[in-house]
């Protein structure tokens, strides 16, 4: 008989995450820490514009805490940064990067409800859908980037063009992202390791002890993605069980591959490569991504939530008394070694994401 692949996760976990029981923070501690992380970030914004994918993915995180903290202050910095960007997308019409602040747009629109919040987003799918591209997902060339063709397009687009369907009720909007979704899907996903390769200069690079190259934040990327589009996804969508058997699959994969500490590193199949052996940004998206499983009724609590505790556990040493979130790899494609004291937005972004799925699961207890 065939094992389910999280039974098989189950029975192959040493000498990776203990089962030993890991106290649950509480939701006050966890709030006041995602708040810390978000102030230094805010006052300590990077070199990249606001419409840039790096900001995007950390303003996602931001209007995710924004929906939880009782203070103003995130709501006001989201709508200032929003209309620094006077409400556009970044300028590359079809790169997924572009789209992401989008995603952001869409939020403070269901909360303010002035159409031009989401007029550039509704316009570039609009676009998108009257001039199609359509060639090979090869990462070769300049329109290389003009589809879905590397993994972290699936957290950058995806969940931007779903909330444009649930939002208006066009269902355009929703094949495209279901269709070009698979698409992706079938040409960059392992089944066998149930990951995602970065992109197609990666199918036959190795790691130095012979193993594929399977990126951390890549997946992380996807996996997240995945979350953030079942959320907007409509429960009675006929594409939705295949998404969550994509996540299942993901998850239980993932929870194989946690070390003891909690923390995954830039490289999921050759972590002795990795230096340092934490990576915070895979991690957080990956803590963000189980635990919205567990709180979504997708993933089993007794086999994830001790997973998301360490990996929470393990992201707070990485928090300094300032707010300053390190251990995050810099800009890059695959796993690589890195300063431990190295941030990016994006890396307080998954946390962000994550934080506030933990004190949904905390409050649980």
């Amino acid at each position: 008989m065939k094992l389910p692949l999280v039974v098989l996760a189950l029975l192959s976990l040493a000498p990776y995450v203990s089962r030993a029981d890991v106290t649950p923070p509480t939701s006050t501690e966890v709030l006041k820490t995602m708040e810390k992380v978000a102030d230094y970030q805010i006052s300590h914004p990077g070199r990249q514009a606001f419409t840039d994918w790096v900001q995007g993915a950390f303003l996602t995180g931001l209007s995710s805490l924004d929906s939880i903290s009782e203070s103003p202050r995130f709501h006001q910095a989201l709508l200032k940064i929003a209309e620094g960007n006077q409400w556009q997308l970044g300028s590359r019409v079809y790169h997924a990067d572009d789209t992401c602040v989008g995603q952001t747009y869409y939020d403070l629109y269901l909360k303010e409800h002035d159409p031009k919040m989401i007029k550039s987003l509704q316009e570039r799918c609009d676009y998108i859908l009257a001039h199609p591209k359509n060639f090979s997902l090869e990462f070769v060339g300049k329109q290389k980037t003009d589809q879905w063709s590397w993994c972290d397009a699936l957290f950058m687009a995806p969940p931007a063009w779903i909330r444009m369907y649930a939002l208006t009720g066009n269902k355009a909007y929703r094949d495209f992202a279901v269709n070009e979704w698979w698409r992706t899907t079938a040409y960059l996903y392992d089944a066998k390791e149930h990951l995602y390769f970065r992109d197609s200069t990666y199918f036959q690079k190795r790691e130095a002890n012979g193993q594929k190259i399977f990126w951390s934040r890549g997946n992380g990327w996807v996996i997240a993605g995945l979350a953030r589009l079942l959320t907007a996804l409509p429960e009675n969508d006929p594409a939705r069980p295949q998404f969550e058997q994509l996540f299942k699959d993901m998850a239980a994969r993932l929870l194989q591959l946690q070390p003891a500490s909690g923390a995954w590193c830039s490289s999921l199949l050759d972590p002795s490569s990795c230096t340092p052996n934490v990576e915070t940004s895979g991690t957080g998206f990956y803590c963000f991504a189980f635990a919205w499983g567990i709180n979504n009724h997708l993933l089993d609590r007794a086999t994830y939530e001790p997973s998301v505790l360490k990996a929470w556990a393990a992201l707070n040493t990485c928090v300094e008394p300032s707010g300053r979130l390190n251990h995050v790899q810099p800009v890059g494609a695959a796993p690589q070694k890195f300063s431990p004291e190295s941030t990016e937005a994006y890396g307080p972004g998954a946390f962000l994401l994550a934080g506030h799925e933990v004190i949904t699961l905390v409050s649980k207890h």
